[in-house]
């Protein structure tokens, strides 16, 4: 009678002085989805940052590193990964409560949820209005991409290579150990400084290798399997309903946002 006055439409059908706390420990384990989440995109971003194929929105007058002025620091991937963690280290409070909840209620029941569930809810509103900031700015650069499957497509190469050649005629056996010892060069070779990858050149020199179609062998899409057309997949089925139902969701004031 009392919730139906208040306007709530369901109760609890059981519970004591208050509802449980396993309740608590649902919510915040819901949370932690999202920090996980975060976290793993962050941490992405902040490894291809470092190989400058990614970069955060970079402000005019922002600065990269207070120590070494050509940095640019993913600063707001890095504050997310920070957050992320913090939430992420909740959820165990909210358990072990449930779990020593006494027959009706403590103190230590109250007080603690009154720390976890506001900052866990904060937390992940600040994870996602950074999420709101860089993803929309987000700088991809393909020249630098470009240049890092170059140099990596030859090593990936070997096995669809050495599957073309014995299927033109060479010895399985005699031709892996052949492209083992050209790939261990060539590696080296770039450990030294060399500017390029030569480990087809070695291989294209190799009497022991029948003649093969190296143009065709060495295009990238052959090793993404259906990785750009799930993405394309999955952007067209869950991302646009939410685009078309939340047509900008981002802050007015996108400074705001980088302070948080």
């Amino acid at each position: 009678m009392v919730a139906e006055a208040f306007g709530f439409e369901r109760t609890y059908p059981v519970s004591g002085q208050t509802y449980s706390r396993k309740v608590d420990a649902q919510v915040l384990a819901a949370l932690a989805g999202i920090a996980e989440s975060a976290h793993r995109f962050g941490t992405d971003l902040r490894l291809l940052a470092h190989e400058r194929e990614l970069e955060e929105p970079f402000e005019a007058d922002q600065i990269g590193s207070s120590a070494m002025a050509y940095k640019r620091n993913p600063m707001r991937a890095e504050r997310m990964c920070a957050l992320a963690r913090f939430a992420l280290a909740l959820p165990p409070a909210a358990g072990q409560t449930a779990a020593t909840q006494w027959l009706e209620r403590t103190l230590d029941d109250s007080a603690i949820r009154r720390l976890i569930v506001p900052q866990a809810f904060l937390a992940i509103d600040a994870i996602l209005n950074l999420y709101l900031n860089v993803v929309p700015s987000l700088v991809v650069n393909p020249a630098v991409i470009a240049r890092h499957v170059a140099e990596q497509l030859p090593f990936m190469a070997t096995e669809n290579l050495l599957m073309a050649a014995v299927r033109a005629g060479g010895d399985r056996q005699d031709l892996h150990e052949r492209i083992r010892v050209h790939a261990m060069a060539a590696a080296h070779r770039l450990k030294e400084g060399a500017a390029e990858n030569d480990l087809l050149d070695r291989i294209r020199h190799d009497h022991a290798f029948p003649p093969l179609d190296f143009a065709g062998l060495l295009d990238p899409h052959r090793y993404i399997g259906r990785s750009a057309r799930q993405v394309d997949e999955f952007l067209t089925r869950e991302i646009e309903p939410i685009r078309r139902r939340y047509p900008d969701r981002r802050a007015e004031d996108p400074e705001s946002v980088v302070r948080v």
